[in-house]
C-alpha cells in the first residue's frame, strides 16, 4: 500500500482560489447579502456597505429649500437621499439599493430609483414599491435646524 502526500504548494494554490472565488462571489453582490456601494450615478456598485452611509456626522447636506415637496434629492457623493414627502417632513434614506448595491439616482413620482435593475423605493419611508429590491431603503439619521438639513 502506497501513501501520497499533496504537495504544500498545491495545498496552498487550492486555499487561495477558494478565497478568491469567495471575494469575487461576495462583491458582485446576491439577492440576500447587503451591497457592498461607492457607486456613481450611472449606478455602478459603490464601496461601503449599505445603511452605514459615508458622510461623516454632522455635515451638512443641504437647504431645506432645495428638497423639493413630494420629491426628493440624490446626494450620490455621500450615498445617502433625502426626501420631503409632505411640506416640512424630512427623510434620509441610504442612497445603496438593497438589490445589488447600484447607487439610486433619481427621485421621481413619489419613489426612489434605482438605474440598474428598476428598483423604486417610496420616499415617504423607503419602502419598496417595484423589484427586484428584497428590502426597502435603510434610514438615515437627519437634523434640521432652521434652513439646514445635517447627517446626524
Amino acid at each position: 500500500m502506497t501513501s501520497r502526500t499533496t504537495p504544500r504548494r498545491t495545498v496552498l494554490l487550492a486555499a487561495a482560489l477558494t478565497t478568491a472565488t469567495a471575494a469575487t462571489t461576495t462583491a458582485c453582490g446576491s439577492d440576500g447579502g447587503e451591497g457592498g456601494d461607492g457607486g456613481t450615478e450611472s449606478g455602478a456598485p459603490a464601496t461601503t456597505p449599505a445603511g452605514t452611509g459615508s458622510a461623516p456626522a454632522g455635515t451638512p447636506l443641504a437647504n431645506t429649500s432645495e428638497i423639493p415637496v413630494g420629491g426628493g434629492t440624490v446626494f450620490a457623493d455621500r450615498k445617502v437621499v433625502v426626501t420631503q414627502p409632505t411640506e416640512g417632513e424630512f427623510k434620509a434614506f441610504s442612497a445603496v439599493c438593497t438589490h445589488q448595491g447600484c447607487l439610486v439616482n433619481k427621485v421621481a413620482d413619489g419613489t426612489i430609483d434605482c438605474p440598474c435593475h428598476g428598483s423604486k423605493y417610496a420616499i415617504a419611508d423607503g419602502a419598496v414599491t417595484a423589484g427586484p429590491a428584497p428590502r426597502p431603503l435603510p434610514a438615515e439619521e437627519i437634523t434640521v435646524s432652521g434652513e439646514t438639513i445635517t447627517l446626524a
